[in-house]
């Protein structure tokens, strides 16, 4: 059985109304569900994923709002991220969470130059290596950039209208996840990004 027939046929399966089930509960299994769903995935789970296991008489909105309600007491929450929902712990577990273990995903340890070429992309796209030389005063190196496609932090945007023609760089999806971000709208003002990074001993600006 291929994938997408096992998906239709597991939908199928599933007793999304549970019309057996008191309203009550029938309120509870579906945030159950929601809950589950948003636990086991390692990225934002969208909207239309989460229709697929809730009744047609759901509100999605009202039911996260409800898992919320009982997540208040817990360190952690369910966050919108980029178009969908994910879990998080929350910041006031961060220095206990470090202390105890290693656990955090490495792969988006940055140097101070990535972090800096990840925000003129943010602030700036699309932009082409012609664009990030001018900001930087020197050539952005391939492999830096190549690391940051690699993360699935940049992609590819349209193409310049300079001589050639070449490709430019924009944001990935991967990017919101990363910073918590539920739009590029949600980026910090870059004027107080401009006096946090004259503030700042190590001259890089920071949207984390």
């Amino acid at each position: 059985m291929t994938a997408a027939r096992k998906l239709d046929h597991d939908t199928e399966m599933l007793d999304r109304e549970l019309e057996d089930l008191p309203a009550e509960l029938r309120w509870r299994e579906w945030m159950n569900r929601i809950e589950a769903v948003i636990f086991a995935s390692s990225k934002p789970v969208e909207r239309e994923a989460l229709l697929l296991v809730v009744g047609k008489s759901a509100s999605i909105d009202l039911l996260i709002e409800d898992i919320q309600a009982d997540l208040k007491a817990k360190p952690y929450e369910i966050v919108p991220v980029s178009g969908g929902w994910m879990f998080r712990t929350r910041s006031h577990y961060a220095t206990a969470i470090r202390t105890a273990a290693d656990i955090g995903d490495q792969s988006h340890n940055f140097s101070e130059e990535e972090m800096a070429v990840l925000c003129a992309v943010a602030y700036h796209q699309p932009i082409d290596r012609a664009g990030l030389a001018d900001i930087f005063g020197k050539e952005i190196n391939r492999d830096l950039l190549g690391r940051l496609r690699y993360k699935g932090l940049i992609g590819n945007g349209p193409k310049s209208p300079r001589p050639g023609a070449p490709h430019t760089f924009v944001t990935a999806s991967e990017f919101l996840a990363t910073f918590d971000l539920q739009s590029l709208r949600d980026l910090p003002d870059m004027a107080q990004l401009e006096n946090d990074r004259n503030g700042s001993d190590d001259g890089v600006a920071s949207i984390v």
